[in-house]
This record gives structure tokens, C-alpha cells and sequence, in this order.
């Protein structure tokens, strides 16, 4: 039997800020496997499959499931192989589980008619929970996002690259730019439907962004492979909701362990969620 795409409301399937702060206390877990799949680097035995993107997708969330709860799709990985990487990437979010959170790692952000359309993809045709967007052409650019009920919008706002020392670091009227990102875009929707992106390499900017936004909830890249740790969020960016979801990418994918495929995946995801569970209580 052939798969088949099935047909989504914007209004179901959906996780509220309620929903995901219950998975993070029952899974004792915040965190997020990324599902940047290279072709180059799964195992052989997937070559052989008509979709090797999505047979690895699937065989790692059988393996991952019970330990996180959310998976963020990295566009770029999927967009590379032209229709036959689309089509990868809606079969793997269409085999989340619909009680785990769906990132589509999009970062989109144009003029407002052009953002709709980007909404419409991802919200309406797609059963992503969020997408992550850049805020850098303004409110407008970011607002169409807003209009599908039970949806979050990711705002970028400190990067783990280093890169973002360029601009986000840069001073404005005595606070950094990304400070003025938080502010200003904090407004746009509420710690209901609005996160933001902060990487784990910045541990010591935590405090100051808690003192803006407080209440949000936070997706933090950069753990692991880039240098960040578990310990170093938990400790400074967790609010009383917890408010932080933790990507691990490469980290939990390709994990150095010697344990066989899947096992290795499994027991990356568990080591991250069994440290996660000493800051939940």
C-alpha cells in the first residue's frame, strides 16, 4: 500500500503551552531531537530503501519517542533533494506522534503576503506545531504567522553560531540588539504562542533574557556538538513552567557510542533525558 498524504486542520492535533508543559513533567524530559538527516552519514542498509530519509526518520523516532518531547525538522536537509526531500519531510512529520511537539526549523520572515504563504505551507498543509522565523524585516514580516489558532511562532533572537556576534551582539541605545528583538517581538503574541530561540553557547546571557521574558519558552540549540551543556541551561534558563526546549541534533543522530543502529540512538536520547530529569524533580 502506497503512503498517502492525509488532509490536516489548523485548529487539531495542535500542543498549547498547557500540553507541552504536561509532556515535559510527565516524559521528565525537554528535549528536542533534531531531525537534520545526511544521507552521508546514516546507516548503509537505508540506501537500499526507496526513501532513505524518511526509514532513518522513523526508525530514530521509534528510538527516541519515549524519551523527548519534541522533534524539529531542519528544512535545509530536506529542501537539498528537491520534490523527492518534501516529500521525505512530510512523511516524517506526518509519523510524529500527534502528542509530540512538531518544529518546522524554516526560518522564514518576508513581507506579509509572502509570510502568509509560508504560514499556509507549514500550518495549513503541513501538521507542524511551530516554524521558526526571523525577525529582522519587522512585525510584519512575523504577524501572519500568528493567524492559525493553537500554532507558535519561533523568533529568532540569539543564535549558537558564531556569527551571531555580527549583529545580535551589537550595542543599541545600551542593550544588545537581540535584547531589543526580545522586547519588541515579545509584544507580537503572548508566552502562549510565541518562543524564542537562544543558543545554549551563550549560558551567561540566560539571566538577562529571563528578566525579558520571563514567561516564554525558550528553544536552545547548541548543546553538544557546539559545546553547550545541559547542566548550563537548566541551571539558568528553566522558570516555573520549565520554559525551555533543548535541541540535540548530531548529538543523539550520529552519537559516539559503539552500540548497534538503533540502539545508539537510544541511548544518546536517554543519557540527555536522564539529565534533564535531575532539574524536573
Amino acid at each position: 500500500m502506497k503512503w498517502k498524504a492525509r488532509q490536516y486542520s489548523t485548529t487539531i492535533n495542535t500542543m498549547d503551552r498547557k500540553s507541552l508543559i504536561a509532556a515535559i513533567r510527565e516524559k521528565k524530559s525537554y528535549l528536542c531531537v533534531g531531525l537534520d538527516t545526511d544521507l552521508n552519514k546514516i546507516p548503509g542498509s537505508f540506501l537500499q530503501t526507496d526513501d532513505p530519509v524518511f526509514e532513518f526518520n522513523k526508525a530514530v523516532i521509534d528510538a527516541t519517542k519515549d524519551c523527548c518531547v519534541a522533534y524539529k525538522l531542519n528544512l535545509a536537509f530536506y529542501e537539498s533533494s528537491g520534490l523527492k526531500g518534501w516529500q521525505s519531510l512530510i512523511k516524517t512529520v506526518s509519523y510524529i506522534p500527534d502528542n509530540i511537539f512538531k518544529i518546522a526549523d524554516a526560518k522564514r520572515g518576508d513581507i506579509g503576503n509572502t509570510s502568509s504563504q509560508y504560514a499556509k505551507a507549514f500550518f495549513s498543509e503541513m501538521p507542524f506545531d511551530a516554524i521558526t522565523v526571523s525577525p529582522y524585516m519587522g512585525s510584519d514580516s512575523v504577524t501572519p504567522f500568528y493567524n492559525y489558532p493553537g500554532k507558535w511562532v519561533i523568533i529568532l533572537a540569539l543564535t549558537s553560531n558564531k556569527g551571531s556576534a555580527d549583529f545580535q551582539m551589537l550595542k543599541t541605545d545600551e542593550e544588545y540588539l537581540f535584547e531589543r528583538v526580545l522586547k519588541t517581538a515579545s509584544t507580537w503574541g503572548s508566552a502562549e504562542n510565541t518562543m524564542f530561540v537562544v543558543g545554549a553557547t551563550h549560558p551567561g546571557a540566560f539571566e538577562s533574557i529571563r528578566k525579558i521574558v520571563p514567561d516564554h519558552f525558550l528553544l536552545i540549540p547548541g548543546v553538544g556538538a557546539q559545546g553547550g551543556t545541559v547542566q548550563d541551561v537548566s541551571k539558568y534558563a528553566l522558570n516555573k513552567d520549565f520554559g525551555i526546549i533543548i535541541n540535540v541534533s548530531r548529538g543523539i543522530l550520529f552519537p559516539e557510542n559503539d552500540l548497534p543502529f538503533p540502539d545508539n540512538i537510544s541511548k544518546a536520547a536517554f543519557e540527555y533525558q536522564q539529565q534533564m530529569k535531575e532539574f524536573i524533580g
